[in-house]
């Protein structure tokens, strides 16, 4: 069994390597790929999705209070008010993407970018 501190760092690990993605993701755009910018976005969608189901998915098997210290809960309760957002907005993100709904797309990475600016803020901030 992991500990509080060990899934802590695993966690920001792991908002670290997506949101490299992401940046990838807006170079690509920069150079007039958009095509890149759409399959790294996937994998960003995947790895993202992914990441979310087994951390949420750990934390309903286990007890939290023995975990994290009341710092810590509080630190990742924060950090879910960014990610949790950031998280339901990507199936909006992938789906105007692949439908080529450009306005809709933007307006809604604009959103996307700030609580994922949030959530990387408040990720990095967790204490181990």
């Amino acid at each position: 069994m992991p500990t509080g501190p060990q899934i802590i760092l695993t966690l920001k690990v792991l908002v670290v390597a997506v949101t490299v993605l992401l940046a990838l993701s807006l170079v690509a755009l920069v150079m007039k790929k958009p095509r890149l910018h759409g399959q790294i976005n996937t994998a960003f969608f995947a790895l993202t999705m992914l990441t979310v189901l087994c951390f949420e998915g750990f934390l309903q098997v286990v007890n939290v209070s023995e975990l994290f210290t009341p710092e810590a809960r509080q630190a990742l309760r924060v950090h879910l008010y960014f990610s949790v957002p950031s998280t339901l907005l990507l199936p909006v993100m992938m789906a105007t993407g692949k439908m080529h709904r450009r306005r809709l797309h933007i307006a809604f990475g604009l959103l996307f970018v700030t609580l994922w600016t949030g959530t990387v803020i408040t990720g990095l901030g967790l204490p181990h």
